[in-house]
């Protein structure tokens, strides 16, 4: 067959499905934002991007549509280009729905069969808006602007033949009209690739080199924000530190933004944070190590003697069960979708997402007693093996997804 995968972030959840078609001899192109640098074994092409976001004052709450509409416009005229001067007539069209990009995709190719990647569906009530009063507070505006969002999500999903979601969760959080037309296949965990390794070495930069069984605490976000709950990390440590006085704490993740808004004052939710708590912390042993290699990430879970996980309600993070591969114990946040991939005390601890006390209580009672979770983390890597591992489950589930274009 003829493919096209549509992604602003290509390869973004196609990184293993592309190149899987490919090798069952599809032909497989993938179309992405032209600000999008990443190489891959796909024949890649970039649309231009679309003109800068609308001012608010302009389109009110009309200005997340008109971003991507305007994204969607420039895939479709990067897509007509393909079909009339290169001949490009796909059997499937596959793209996320987030962005736009997929909106216009079925007046340009109306054979095709049209999936799509319906990661998540913004609701005024049950997930991330709202549910952290400091930081999202419950407000009509911020209500009208989420219902306003949905409008581009709708939209793709009426033009879309099948779709699917990583978690039932996520699959949920979209209108009960389009629920049955989604099946729930994850992304996939390389779980040959990220297992226990009892010789594993994680190297600080200028600091120690943390080898399996040292008393290492870990916490990993893309950006260091409150949507994946690093201010509850933050406020937790201090009583960790204090008793536990061995243990060496590492921190991975940026300074930007991938979720939610900005802190006021020009400055990064990380630093903020950080001011509040720093005069409590015994920094020589916290360190924050910015943004690291996977090769990198994958010895620090193999490393690690407990892992803090936390997010609102929200798309569930591939290092979540990465960390459960390698056979890191996870003290995880008590918000969905998390419970549907942790039972509490089976594989992995769960804390009430606001609870501190709660919070440095389970992780000092995880430092201090490793051999307590060692049933744990044999259980949470069975349970990533059996139900989302790449090879074996998830990618024969997308592909055949793709190849019988949802059906």
């Amino acid at each position: 067959m003829d493919i096209v995968l549509v992604h602003q972030n290509y390869p973004g959840q196609f990184r293993h499905l592309a190149p899987a078609l490919k090798a069952r001899g599809h032909r497989v192109l993938a179309l992405t934002a032209e600000s999008n640098g990443q190489q891959t074994p796909i024949r890649t092409l970039r649309y231009p991007m679309p003109d800068p976001r609308p001012a608010r004052e302009h389109s009110r709450f009309g200005t997340t549509y008109v971003e991507m509409t305007d994204r969607a416009h420039r895939v479709a005229r990067a897509a007509a280009t393909l079909r009339d001067r290169h001949g490009v007539q796909p059997d499937v069209v596959f793209g996320h729905t987030g962005w736009g990009e997929t909106l216009f995709l079925r007046e340009i190719w109306p054979r095709a069969r049209h999936l799509a990647y319906a990661e998540f569906y913004y609701a005024t009530h049950g997930a991330d808006v709202g549910f952290d009063p400091e930081f999202s507070p419950r407000a009509l505006e911020s209500d009208l602007g989420v219902v306003a969002r949905q409008g581009h999500l709708a939209l793709a999903m009426t033009k879309a033949d099948a779709a699917l979601s990583p978690t039932e969760w996520q699959a949920d959080s979209f209108p009960a009209c389009f629920r049955d037309r989604i099946a729930i296949i994850h992304d996939g965990i390389d779980t040959d690739h990220v297992r226990p390794d009892p010789w594993a070495r994680f190297a600080v930069p200028g600091g120690p080199v943390l080898r399996a069984g040292d008393e290492v605490l870990s916490f990993v976000n893309r950006n260091l924000e409150p949507y994946r709950g690093y201010h509850v990390f933050l406020r937790a440590l201090p009583q960790v530190l204090a008793a536990r006085p061995a243990a060496q704490v590492v921190v991975v993740g940026g300074d930007g933004i991938s979720y939610g808004a900005r802190p006021a004052g020009g400055r990064s939710w990380k630093q903020v944070i950080l001011d509040e708590v720093q005069d409590r912390l015994d920094m020589r042993r916290v360190h924050f190590v910015g943004r690291v290699p996977y090769s990198e990430f994958r010895a620090l879970m193999q490393v690690t003697r407990a892992h803090a996980y936390l997010t609102v309600p929200f798309v569930l993070s591939w290092s979540l069960l990465e960390a459960m591969s390698a056979g890191a114990p996870v003290v995880a946040s008590r918000t969905p979708p998390v419970e549907e991939v942790i039972a509490d005390g089976a594989t992995g601890r769960l804390v009430d997402f606001f609870d501190i006390d709660a919070w440095s209580v389970a992780l000092t009672e995880a430092l201090a007693f490793p051999e307590a979770a060692a049933a744990m983390r044999r259980a949470a890597r069975a349970h990533v093996v059996e139900n989302y591992d790449l090879h074996r489950v998830c990618l024969p589930r997308l592909i055949d997804f793709v190849e019988n274009a949802g059906g």
